[in-house]
């Protein structure tokens, strides 16, 4: 691995880190469902971005998650925070234009 591609790891961590937090904190603010879902989907979008550097470095191999379910459970752990973003947006519409 090169100073590009690890500066590239550290900084997503970093920046996902920073981003979860103020996740958490919002979440203490508010019990609206859309904010809870974009809340949990930018959680599992940092727990994606930690589990792709453990696999680019190599250590997902011992993992139990990875070697009962393989590929299935990295395509979900990629696709999850998409997922809440797209109930989060889901719930929202249905709110603005929903039956009154």
């Amino acid at each position: 691995m090169n100073t590009s591609e690890m500066a590239s790891v550290i900084f997503r961590l970093a920046v996902g880190g920073i981003a979860s937090f103020l996740a958490i904190l919002v979440w203490a603010k508010t019990r609206d469902a859309p904010w809870m879902l974009i809340v949990i989907g930018t959680i599992a979008n940092y727990i994606a971005s930690v589990y792709s550097t453990l696999a680019l470095f190599g250590i997902t191999e011992e993992f139990w998650l990875t070697r009962t379910a393989g590929i299935a459970a990295a395509t979900i752990v990629v696709c999850l925070p998409t997922l809440f973003f797209i109930a989060a947006f889901a719930i929202m519409i249905g709110r603005k234009y929903g039956t009154k």
